[in-house]
């Protein structure tokens, strides 16, 4: 048997203590503005039918190709783990029949999710997400309001050096003459383009305005912008989603250049970044993907919804306002002064007696002498201290350190009467 430690597998994480503490309190955030905001919480499994992501997301995506964790099960099926959310939850709406309920229907998550990239901070082959999905309203009130619950929580996390990039990718009708357009300017600058790019020309041509290959940049410089070429409906749209964005005083620019990885997206698409985070520097986004659900089976449904990254909310995070309140006051302390079985379970049941009447109870669990459970309570700020000995149980008020002796099975409403004498 090998000796060598075993380690997390590369891209992955332990979240320990602080850091624990700090994820908790972004959850509490989220689910404040979220569930103010009339989001209800789902969760999905963790894995999902590999067709699910190349229907849904679309298999000419990076996600796709090359990023997703894939396997067959002990039938043969192709399972994915779950490397965004949105597709589902489209398919937890179809499955479950929500289109039946009244619409919208506004769901939110923070869950675990999976992509085979290079690890770097902030950036891991399994991370988390928190996300939001508006789904069977195409009323741009609902893009701006997704836009601004996402600006919201980044605002309550003091993420610093914001930028909010806006764009419409127009529905899918009058992307197609522009498609045209597009592929013909890369078509004609074809030798200048990175080999990536060259080989999406049919598939996804707009994913060339996210390379990084300068050839490719200098070629996009002059490409045709996809909002200059919008239908009139839909740049009604985006005018009204701006009008509304700016009604609540929401700071945007607008990006021509702006695609999304995921080929769903259409009409408002966003990113949030972060200066603080360097190069990699986007901490949220998303847009509308009016197609989506009925390209998953379901009737024809508008649905509008973000992500961001809970690693990166946290690293460009003002920390102090990440870190939780402290954790409830122990009420009460179960000390026990003779090691014997029934005297131990006595202290046992008296614990859980107490927290049973809704009281903070705790006991020893180290084998501590009388005299370290009694440090153990002062340190841990402990109210009250019952002291369960064979012969009687000791109640002591650690504020005024008077004690007197009580029988065990009224400790719970000794102490109750004390915290309302107080």
């Amino acid at each position: 048997m090998s000796d060598s430690k075993i380690k997390a597998p590369r891209g992955t994480f332990d979240v320990l203590g602080d850091q624990a503490a700090s994820r908790t309190a972004l959850e509490v955030r989220a689910r404040s503005i979220l569930e103010g905001a009339g989001y209800e919480r789902i969760e999905t499994p963790a894995f999902e039918a590999t067709e699910l992501f190349a229907r849904g997301v679309g298999e000419s995506t990076d996600i796709v190709k090359k990023e997703m964790f894939t396997f067959e099960d002990g039938a043969g099926r192709s399972m994915t783990l779950r490397p965004e959310g949105t597709a589902p939850v489209c398919r937890a709406y179809v499955e479950h029949g929500m289109h039946k309920r009244r619409q919208p229907v506004k769901l939110w998550y923070l869950s675990s999710f999976f992509r085979h990239e290079r690890a770097q901070a902030g950036r891991y082959r399994e991370f988390w997400q928190v996300g939001a999905e508006a789904l069977g309203s195409e009323d741009p009130a609902v893009d701006a309001e997704s836009i601004t619950l996402l600006a919201t929580l980044l605002a309550e996390t003091g993420v610093t050096d914001v930028r909010l990039r806006l764009s419409s990718l127009g529905s899918v009708e009058s992307r197609s003459e522009y498609r045209e357009r597009l592929q013909a300017h890369l078509r004609a600058h074809e030798d200048s383009l990175s080999e990536d790019v060259r080989s999406r020309i049919e598939l996804n041509p707009l994913r060339a305005f996210d390379s990084d290959h300068p050839g490719t940049r200098t070629v996009m410089a002059s490409a045709p912008r996809l909002l200059e070429h919008l239908s009139t409906e839909d740049a009604a749209h985006f005018e009204q989603v701006r009008a509304l964005l700016d009604a609540a005083k929401v700071t945007y620019e607008i990006d021509s250049t702006l695609v999304r990885g995921l080929d769903y997206y259409t009409r408002t698409v966003f990113e949030f970044t972060s200066a603080s985070l360097g190069a990699q520097s986007g901490v949220g986004g998303g847009g509308r993907y009016d197609g989506l659900v009925e390209r998953l089976g379901g009737p024809a449904t508008p649905g509008m919804g973000w992500a961001a990254g809970i690693e990166r909310i946290l690293l460009a995070g003002d920390r102090s306002q990440a870190t939780p309140a402290a954790p409830p006051p122990v009420e009460l302390f179960v000390a026990i002064d003779d090691q014997g079985h029934d005297v131990r379970a006595a202290g046992f049941g008296l614990v859980s007696e107490a927290r049973t009447a809704g009281l903070t109870a705790q006991m020893d669990l180290g084998g501590r002498s009388l005299k370290g459970q009694l440090g153990h309570a002062n340190a841990l700020g402990a109210r009250f201290v019952a002291i369960v000995g064979v012969e009687q149980t000791t109640l002591r008020d650690m504020q005024t350190g008077d004690q007197q002796p009580v029988a065990t099975d009224a400790v719970v409403h000794a102490v109750l009467r004390g915290q309302h004498d107080l």
